[in-house]
């Protein structure tokens, strides 16, 4: 066959659009919400191989803003499902990964195009009805930043096929890049429709086949994802879509020898278990299996005393309270001098007072449902310890209700115990606590930012000082992946800040950068020596 050596379409942002009102955009998405909401209830099966395979066992899916409401259900499977995908993908691995790599990029560049496209309403839609994202978030996410991984990590790709050796006289010297020998199994969180699509995206790009298992709760919006997938003519068997109990999966997936690699983004505990499964499992596989993970973080919001007031209220209403605190990069812990308190207190109290809380559909909310009630549950009981904790103030907020939607207010709240418990652990909710350090206590604020959390995913710091953004950018090196000056540690840009974090909250590989990418590959050198010598004696010989 003909070869060449191709350049991928240089890749840019795509562009966020407004749904101002007006806007094409605007009535497109809403027609599209109204449709899927009101349309028959629908059935996900799960993708394994060539087949769509449903069960007697339906799981129900309903919007968390509007919990009554059938969308549809999706098919529960059981152990026997996950081995028929691993099946499915190791038989589709040798033809996917030997297939040349420009081909495997026009896979997924075609994906992007489509969502960028025809899918665009409808993965957004489809991301506002299952996890409760206004049209905004549900635009960044689902659309800009799915997009952008595609593309990007299709020019990653071209990069890292161009990193080769170097050839001396007589010799030439060549690298090639497979997939890893096995199998890859993704697992991938509710709260990011770009992270579930990414996550086994990215192996299958580099000639890996994929198991993926969803979350429940974003199921919906998954299979838009896999109706993408096919769409663009990804070939049966590379990625399989399975929906099941998850130590059912594990004890399939971590006992199989062919295993070779986990995607995963999730919390830190299942994390730790997972990886502590792998290693008990350690001489069963054929290779040692690549483990990435993003986990939990709890991500800190630190002023200076010369910090501008307005950008500090704006970075924590923004970073706390988008997507209703459920990134694993929400602002939910802050440290703020004396100084500008009475002055941050006053502006900030007032705008979460007035954010508006109700259904994605209505384009005036800021905020929504949290996920389900399991989730709610948990919000609900840091709520109800800090109505009881006498070392806290709760600012605005505090309440929450589930009649009919899972609906948590925006919460801040003002302690005086620096390691009081909604400082340390994570939340995943709408819930910002603020420590007030006196002005001269920078550095002891600092040497709180570092040790207070076992995370270190995402951090902020706001000053106008450049000594002091110097000092906490230093002081802080270890603090987080993830460090933003004078903006909220939410809304990293695909190539633009690689995302993840490490301590507690993973294994820092970096989302939305090569670095990512290579660790899917198995790469091979190869010397061809292009005149051989025929006499086995050397001339220090003679």
């Amino acid at each position: 066959m003909s070869r060449g050596n191709f350049n991928i379409p240089y890749p840019v942002n795509e562009p966020v659009l407004s749904y101002a009102p007006g806007t094409p955009e605007r009535e497109q998405v809403k027609e599209k919400y109204r449709e899927m909401f009101n349309q028959e209830p629908i059935d996900v099966p799960m993708y394994i191989g060539g087949k769509e395979v449903r069960t007697d066992n339906k799981r129900r899916m309903a919007p968390p803003h509007d919990h009554q409401h059938t969308l549809g259900h999706f098919n529960y499977g059981d152990e026997t499902h996950v081995k028929e995908a691993i099946d499915a993908a190791m038989q589709a691995r040798e033809a996917w990964s030997s297939l040349p790599w420009n081909e495997r990029a026009a896979v997924f560049l075609k994906a992007a195009d489509l969502i960028a496209g025809p899918y665009r309403a409808k993965i957004n839609a489809a991301t506002m009805l299952a996890q409760s994202k206004n049209i905004f978030q549900a635009e960044i996410d689902a659309a800009c930043e799915l997009i952008d991984f595609l593309r990007f990590n299709a020019h990653f790709l071209q990069e890292i096929q161009d990193v080769q050796p170097d050839s001396q006289d007589g010799i030439w010297n060549r690298m090639e890049y497979r997939g890893l020998e096995g199998f890859v199994f993704a697992i991938t969180p509710f709260n990011f429709t770009a992270i579930a699509a990414n996550l086994c995206a990215a192996p299958a790009l580099m000639g890996n086949v994929v198991v993926w298992k969803p979350a429940d709760s974003q199921v919906y919006s998954a299979q838009v994802i896999m109706e993408v997938f096919k769409a663009a003519g990804l070939p049966d068997g590379v990625i399989n879509m399975v929906t099941c109990d998850g130590p059912a999966a594990g004890r399939v997936v971590f006992d199989h020898p062919d295993f070779a690699g986990l995607h995963f983004t999730g919390s830190t505990g299942v994390f730790r278990h997972l990886w502590n499964e792998i290693g008990q499992n350690i001489g069963k596989y054929k290779n040692y299996p690549r483990i990435v993970g993003e986990t939990g973080g709890k991500d800190f919001v630190l002023a200076h005393p010369s910090a501008d007031v307005d950008e500090v209220v704006t970075g924590l209403v923004r970073g706390a309270f988008e997507f209703q605190g459920q990134k694993c990069s929400a602002a939910s812990r802050a440290y703020l001098p004396s100084s500008l308190w009475p002055s941050i207190k006053e502006k900030l109290v007032a705008q979460v007072g007035e954010l508006k809380m109700g259904t994605p559909d209505d384009f005036g909310n800021f905020v929504t449902a949290v996920i389900d009630e399991r989730s709610f549950d948990k919000i609900d009981g840091f709520l109800s310890h800090l109505a009881g904790d006498a070392n806290v103030e709760i600012l605005v907020g505090g309440n929450a209700d589930k009649t009919k939607g899972y609906f948590v207010e925006p919460t801040v709240v003002v302690t005086n115990d620096p390691r009081s418990k909604t400082m340390v652990e994570e939340i995943f909710g709408p819930v910002l606590t603020i420590y007030v350090y006196e002005d001269g206590a920078f550095e002891e604020a600092m040497d709180l930012v570092d040790s207070t959390s076992e995370y270190a995913l995402t951090g902020a710091v706001f000053a106008k000082d450049r000594y002091a953004i110097d000092r906490a950018t230093t002081r802080l090196v270890n603090a987080a992946g993830n460090f933003y000056v004078n903006d909220k540690p939410t809304g990293a840009a695909v190539g633009q800040q690689p995302f993840g974090g490490a301590r507690g909250s993973g294994t820092n590989d970096k989302a939305g950068s090569v670095l990512n990418l290579w660790r899917w590959t198995s790469a091979r050198t190869i010397k061809e020596t292009l005149v051989s010598p025929t006499d086995y004696r050397y001339p220090f010989m003679g």
